[in-house]
């Protein structure tokens, strides 16, 4: 009778840890889909939170050391608790599973599922890693003249200005244009960028030669209602002078398509960021990219203005 009893009792164990194990691949997988399934179209503005503060995800999407740890160690922790505490229950759950045609099939499920995670979390990494390489390949210390002419169609803008227009790349043709990136919040670096773009196209083209555009790296803080008020404290109020934002989402795919490289602490709102800055031809063009602060600056306008390609 107690043999008849225990043998019930170690089938139900098992066929619970079975239960268990599952949950916990299911969850595991919502998780990793959670911090890294692109959206077609562009992420929602609660996924791009939810990744900042959950995955500390940065402007490639891809969450820095703490998230991956955070991805990696949740399930293997939750799989070691339940082999810790329960390890002939899952070894027998696992046993009973293997000899049976729908728990076959659900192994093999399961083994399907990783391997296709792993895949594409790989592919994953792989893109953002190259979306990004132009940008993060340029050295600082670069001259004017080590500046390789790009040639290339840049991404679009359409975002609104400090006037309340909808600015897109088409209101820029006929004029060269500088293209930045920084946030109103910013006290050091950003201030110092938006002054040496504005007195390099002013040195070159003048204040009404070329347009100056600098597009907020904090969508967050700098709402289109404040664009004024940071406008005026960068000191762009002349006609061609436009500071962007827009929605957190419209804003982080603009930057992402522009490879601009940032990292938001969520805690404090501030972004850390290079001092990136694009020169466009008159026609549209994307012609040099540049790390480097006025006077290459200027120098890479003056190539511009002479057709030094």
């Amino acid at each position: 009778m107690e043999s008849g009893e225990k043998q019930p009792v170690e089938e139900r164990d098992a066929r619970l840890a079975l239960l268990a194990l599952g949950g916990v691949f299911v969850i595991s997988v919502g998780w990793w889909v959670l911090a890294l399934w692109p959206v077609p179209g562009g992420n929602p503005e609660w996924l791009e939170r939810t990744r900042a503060v959950c995955f500390n995800a940065g402007p490639d999407g891809l969450p820095d050391v703490s998230g991956w740890i955070l991805l990696i160690g949740q399930p293997l922790g939750m799989f070691g608790f339940l082999l810790v505490v329960w390890p002939r229950a899952v070894l027998s759950g696992l046993r009973w599973a293997a000899v049976r045609p729908a728990g076959q099939l659900a192994l093999l499920l399961a083994v399907v599922v990783a391997m296709s995670g792993l895949v594409g979390t790989g592919l994953r990494v792989s893109s953002a890693m190259a979306a990004r390489a132009p940008v993060d390949s340029l050295p600082a210390t670069m001259s004017a003249e080590e500046h390789i002419w790009l040639g290339q169609e840049p991404a679009s803008l359409g975002l609104v200005d400090q006037r309340g227009d909808v600015l897109t790349l088409a209101d820029l043709e006929g004029r060269p244009a500088l293209v930045t990136f920084a946030f109103g919040n910013c006290h050091d670096i950003c201030p110092l960028v938006v002054r040496q773009a504005r007195s390099a196209r002013d040195e070159v083209w003048g204040p009404d030669g070329a347009a100056l555009v600098v597009v907020t790296l904090d969508p967050w803080r700098d709402t289109p209602a404040r664009l004024e008020s940071v406008a005026r404290r960068w000191e762009m109020e002349g006609p061609q002078d436009y500071v962007l934002s827009g929605s957190i989402q419209e804003v982080e795919s603009t930057l992402d398509a522009w490879n601009v490289a940032r990292s938001r602490d969520p805690r404090t709102g501030d972004v850390a960021h290079p001092s990136l800055t694009y020169l466009l031809t008159d026609d549209g063009t994307l012609a040099f990219a540049t790390l480097s602060g006025r006077e290459v600056m200027i120098g890479l306008a003056e190539r511009l203005q002479a057709g030094d390609f």
